[in-house]
């Protein structure tokens, strides 16, 4: 099946449930079709030379493992969703020489909004940053020089996982290492913004997933 059939898909699968009276197992199909749909049209990130930089960052989190559910202190509080809204502590390893700032950005592909929905973004993040504690994505909480984007819940402050009832959404904390100590990126800037910005610059970046749903 090629990508563009897969919206048909998905929604020809979501129509059907509708009009079930029976556990439709065809929601998940759905989901992994917009998945899919979402991934079709990945960020790429790119080194000077235009060519893609390479996945070496090893990121990870004391709070979740890769692939592991996301803990309910780390989800959002508010829309039905009952977490504490804190941004979990975030590692990584493989800074590549000739790093000279770090941006992260936390997304997740399978929202239903055509381009998934942005959680957290910060970037002008120290070079010698290897870690970011508990909560670091509280207002006012990077380190000092850094720059926090505003998310798609319209603040510059960590906004966790809170998915609509149905099967569970990957969350991606992307980490770049960067050739420059400034994107130029003001304060508030949008995630589309920030990461037309790391276009070029970057040397290598790392991803952890974690996942998280409502019944």
């Amino acid at each position: 099946m090629t990508r563009p059939l897969l919206p048909l898909v998905a929604a020809l699968a979501l129509a059907a449930c509708a009009h079930s009276t029976a556990p439709c197992p065809a929601d998940t199909t759905a989901h992994a079709a917009a998945g899919a749909t979402a991934d079709s049209v990945a960020y790429v990130p790119t080194r000077a030379d235009g060519s893609p930089a390479p996945a070496t960052l090893r990121i990870t989190s004391e709070g979740f493992a890769e692939g592991a559910v996301i803990p309910l202190r780390a989800v959002f509080g508010g829309f039905g969703c009952t977490g504490e809204n804190r941004s979990p502590a975030i590692q990584w390893s493989g800074t590549p020489e000739g790093t000279r700032s770090f941006a992260v950005v936390v997304h997740d592909p399978d929202a239903p909004t055509g381009t998934g929905f942005y959680h957290w973004i910060a970037y002008d993040l120290p070079a010698d940053t290897r870690a970011l504690p508990d909560n670091a994505g509280a207002e006012g909480a990077l380190p000092a020089g850094a720059h926090a984007g505003r998310s798609d819940y319209g603040a510059t402050s960590y906004g966790g996982p809170c998915p609509p009832p149905g099967p569970a959404h990957r969350y991606r904390f992307n980490v770049y290492a960067l050739d420059t100590p400034a994107l130029g990126a003001p304060e508030g800037s949008s995630a589309a913004l920030v990461r037309f910005m790391l276009r070029g610059h970057v040397l290598a970046h790392g991803t952890l997933t974690g996942t998280y749903g409502r019944p």
